[in-house]
C-alpha cells in the first residue's frame, strides 16, 4: 500500500469521476505546465487520498501538485497538441475524467542557440540564429525557415549574432555582440557591414521611418539613418544591457534588459530619447512583440512562471504560454507564433496575430 495507490478503495459507483473545466494557460511547450481546475481531482478511499495519472493523449504527464479542484501537470518531452485527462487507474478508462483540449507547441528546428527573437520577412520565411559561446564562430550562424517550413542553412561564420531585423527594405540586419558590428544580409544572402563601432551591440529594431536601433550592453542605444549616420538616441544606467528592443505604435521604444532579479521593468524612450518605465514586476525579461491589438507579449516570469506574458495597454499583466527556457517570440500568419527557446524553435497556434513591423 503507498499514499499514492493505495491497496483499498471504496467502491467506483460511490465515488465521483475527476472533472476538468479550465486549463490555463492558453498554451505551452513540453517543460511548461498546466493548471487544471476542476472537482473530484483526489479519490477519497478508505486508506487516504488517491492522486490520479494524468495523460497528453497515451502520453504519461507528471502532476507536480494536486488538491480536489486544483492541479498542476507537466508537459512531457515529446507530447503534441492533444486532449488531456486523468484517471484513477490507468488501466480503466470508466474512471477517467472528461477530456479537454490542451495547445501544445511543436518543434520547427532543433540544435540552435537563440538569445533573443526571431524574425520574419514579408515573403513569410522566419530566420532563427545560432549565436555560439563569447568568441566561438559556428558554422552555420543564421538558418532560414521558409512557408514551407523547410529549413535551410542562410549565412555562415558570423561571429556571436545576437538580434536579427528584417528592414523597410527587405533585408536582414544582424548584430554581433563579440565585434560591435552590425551586418546587412540581402534575400540571396550576400553580407556586407552595414554599421561599426557599436560596443556590445545587442538588440535591433526599426522604427516606422526606417531607422535602425542598436542596443548596447553598456545601456547606450544608438540610432542609425538609412543612410548609414549614427547618432547616440539614449543612455540607461550602465548596467542595463539593452538586449531586446521593440517599438510601440506611438513610437515608443520598449527595452528589456534581463537579470536574475524577480522584479525587473521594461524601459520605454519616447522618440526625443526621454526614458521612463512601461511595466514593473517581471523577472527576466527578454523578446518582445506586439499584437494588432497593442497588446505587448514579452518572454518572462510572472509570479515565479515563466513563459509569454501578456501586457495589456491597461497594464493587466497575464501568462498566456507556459516554457521554462523561452527567451523570444515573433508572430508569423494566420494567428500563430513562432516561440523561442534557448536551443529550440516551436511553432503554436494562438489565434493571434501580430502588429505589422514592416
Amino acid at each position: 500500500m503507498s499514499f499514492l495507490h493505495p491497496s483499498r478503495t471504496e467502491s467506483r459507483e460511490a465515488q465521483a469521476l475527476p472533472q476538468i473545466n479550465l486549463l490555463t494557460p492558453q498554451a505551452a511547450i513540453p517543460g511548461g505546465t498546466f493548471e487544471v481546475l476542476g472537482s473530484h481531482l483526489v479519490l477519497q478511499t478508505n486508506d487516504g487520498p488517491q492522486m490520479p495519472h494524468a495523460s497528453f493523449g497515451n502520453l504519461p504527464a507528471t502532476l507536480n501538485f494536486v488538491r480536489p479542484t486544483r492541479a498542476i501537470v507537466q508537459v512531457p518531452e515529446g507530447a503534441i497538441s492533444s486532449d488531456l485527462t486523468l484517471k484513477f487507474d490507468e488501466q480503466d478508462p470508466d474512471s477517467a475524467s472528461n477530456a479537454l483540449y490542451a495547445n501544445i507547441g511543436v518543434p520547427m528546428a532543433e540544435d540552435l542557440h537563440l538569445v533573443s527573437n526571431p524574425c520574419i520577412d514579408g515573403e513569410g520565411n522566419l530566420y532563427a540564429m545560432v549565436s555560439g559561446s563569447r568568441g566561438q564562430r559556428v558554422s552555420i550562424s543564421i538558418y532560414r525557415i521558409e512557408r514551407d517550413l523547410q529549413i535551410r542553412p542562410f549565412v555562415r561564420d558570423l561571429l556571436n549574432i545576437s538580434a536579427l531585423a528584417v528592414g523597410p527594405d527587405g533585408n536582414l540586419y544582424a548584430s554581433s555582440r563579440a565585434e560591435g558590428v552590425v551586418f546587412r544580409i540581402t534575400p540571396s544572402g550576400s553580407i556586407t557591414t552595414f554599421a561599426e563601432g557599436m560596443g556590445t551591440a545587442t538588440g535591433l529594431a526599426f522604427d516606422r521611418t526606417g531607422n535602425l536601433f542598436v542596443g548596447d550592453r553598456s545601456g547606450t542605444l544608438f540610432k542609425i539613418s538609412p543612410s548609414g549616420e549614427i547618432f547616440v538616441f539614449a543612455t540607461l544606467e550602465p548596467s542595463v544591457a539593452a538586449y531586446h528592443l521593440c517599438f510601440r505604435e506611438d513610437g515608443v521604444l520598449l527595452v528589456t534588459a534581463p537579470t536574475t532579479s524577480s522584479q525587473q521593468v521594461i524601459h520605454a524612450i519616447d522618440p526625443d530619447g526621454n526614458a521612463g518605465v512601461f511595466y514593473t514586476g517581471l523577472g527576466r525579461p527578454q523578446g518582445m512583440a506586439f499584437d494588432e491589438h497593442g497588446n505587448l507579449y514579452v518572454s518572462a516570469s510572472l509570479h515565479g512562471q515563466r513563459g509569454i506574458v501578456r501586457i495589456s495597454p491597461d497594464k493587466e499583466a497575464e501568462l498566456i504560454v507556459s516554457g521554462n527556457d523561452l527567451v523570444g517570440l515573433c508572430f508569423l500568419e494566420d494567428g500563430c507564433v513562432a516561440l523561442a527557446s534557448s536551443n529550440t524553435l516551436f511553432h503554436v497556434d494562438l489565434g493571434i496575430n501580430g502588429r505589422s513591423l514592416l
